[in-house]
């Protein structure tokens, strides 16, 4: 048993002698080494592919989109609506009633086109025949006919408000005034006896004496204050 044991032992130095060797003449002669099995190959986790799930695509149109035209309304037509003088002539005046100065006069048989109405009163707004000129007239006058809608046509309110004109009788006579149907009384009587009269042309009759004589004519405009200075018998008296 002895003697088998340092044999063995003696084999084993041979043996690692002669791999040794063989070691030594491969690198002596450049012989690679021994490609490794393919039990020796560590496995390599290849790359994990990344599956990309489509998203929205914001479509970018590069023709901008109109901005939203304001609709401007066309002018359309007015009804039409005219005014004729009947029975008389009419006067067109610089405002919607009669405390306004007279600006011409529209006279019987004629007409003129009508373009608004006053929101206050029966008033009209008339273009003057041959002229370019506005003035107004009354729709609640005998001597005055409307032809078309009044309901039809644009409001219009006048903001220039008239002046007061005022009539005087400075004699001891009470006074009748035409058109209107006005009295002044005597001065002597009664001291204030101013009255408030509206623009226009007014013939004076002396109330006083019975054949009613006229006195005078009298042409009143706004903000104008006049008095009557003679009574039917021609006496002139000075107003205090």
């Amino acid at each position: 048993m002895s003697d088998q044991f340092p044999k063995s032992r003696n084999i084993m130095i041979i043996l690692l002698c002669v791999v040794l060797t063989q070691g030594c003449v491969r690198a002596r002669l450049g012989i690679p080494p021994a490609l490794p099995t393919a039990r020796d190959i560590e496995a390599v986790a290849t790359e994990t592919t990344i599956e990309l799930i489509p998203t929205a695509t914001l479509q970018i149109d590069a023709t901008p989109s109109p901005t939203p035209t304001e609709i401007v309304p066309t002018a359309t037509s007015l009804p039409k609506v005219t005014i004729s003088a009947v029975k008389g002539n009419l006067y067109i005046r610089r405002g919607p009633g009669l405390p306004y100065n007279p600006i011409g006069v529209l006279y019987k048989g004629t007409s003129a086109d009508v373009i608004a109405r006053d929101v206050l009163s029966k008033w009209v707004q008339i273009i003057i025949p041959d002229t370019d000129e506005t003035g107004w007239v009354s729709i609640q006058s005998e001597y005055s006919k409307l032809n078309g809608e009044f309901d039809s046509l644009p409001d219009f309110t006048f903001t220039d408000w008239p002046v007061a004109a005022y009539l005087y009788n400075c004699t001891e006579h009470d006074m009748y005034i035409m058109p209107g149907e006005i009295v002044i009384t005597s001065y002597f009587t009664h001291p204030d006896n101013q009255v408030w009269i509206n623009p226009g042309t007014y013939t004076v009759y002396d109330l006083t004496m019975p054949d009613l004589p006229e006195v005078t004519t009298v042409d009143i405009r706004e903000g104008v204050n006049k008095a009557i200075l003679y009574d039917g018998l021609g006496n002139h008296h000075k107003c205090p």
